[in-house]
């Protein structure tokens, strides 16, 4: 069974935790099927709510222990918890499930009203 996961901040091409997923297959560029909130404290982090725009960012198909290094790098559950959306990659507009981390915990930072983090 294929493993994808849906970065949208610091593990994306040109990105400092990137160096996880450079061995990895990129399936494309794609974004949310559903809306959540896009924020930068520290680091950047989707909130469920409250309901802002799309978060576009990258799919890749990983392994076990790629998924287990980007557990322990999210803090997996008790920091960023990782949950199975559905998103959309743009190359064939078609829908897909893949895994994205979230954090519902964490409050402010500046809120990116367009879901697309830059440096």
């Amino acid at each position: 069974m294929k493993i994808l996961v849906f970065v949208y901040g610091t593990l994306k091409k040109g990105f400092e935790n990137y160096h996880f997923l450079k061995n990895c297959k990129f399936i494309g560029n794609a974004k949310t099927k559903y809306k959540y909130a896009l924020y930068e404290k520290v680091y950047p982090y989707v909130s469920h709510s409250p309901q802002i725009s799309h978060i576009y960012g990258e799919v890749y198909e990983i392994n076990n222990l790629v998924l287990k290094n980007l557990d322990m790098l999210e803090g997996h559950p008790n920091e960023y918890k990782r949950e199975i959306v559905p998103v959309i990659l743009d190359n064939i507009n078609k829908e897909i499930r893949a895994w994205m981390y979230f954090n519902d915990k964490y409050k402010g930072g500046k809120l990116i009203p367009f879901g697309i983090y830059t440096k």
